[in-house]
């Protein structure tokens, strides 16, 4: 399902017209994107929880050339499914 899908299916579900399903949407990831990059967790009970997680630095080996490569410390998004997207998805 791609982000158009997606807010044709819920302007479905919710009764609402596409236009003001896709604002919500879009209003709703620019939410959990922004608190992200602030270094906010984001837990929406019962879905997940979004967070970021630092990587350290390490080395690692270019395949090709197999010459040894300093790859840089970075921050990334994880989310971790809740309880309840665990046992719908495993139905």
């Amino acid at each position: 399902m791609n982000k158009a899908e997606l807010i044709n299916a819920a302007a479905e579900k919710a009764g609402l017209s596409k236009k003001d399903t896709e604002s919500a949407i879009n209003a709703a990831i620019d939410v959990i994107s922004q608190s992200l990059a602030d270094g906010d967790k984001v837990q929406l009970v019962g879905f997940g929880a979004f967070e970021v997680k630092s990587r350290a630095e390490r080395i690692g080996r270019n395949p090709k050339t197999k010459e040894s490569i300093k790859i840089p410390a970075s921050k990334v998004p994880v989310f971790k499914p809740g309880k309840a997207l665990k046992d719908t998805v495993s139905k």
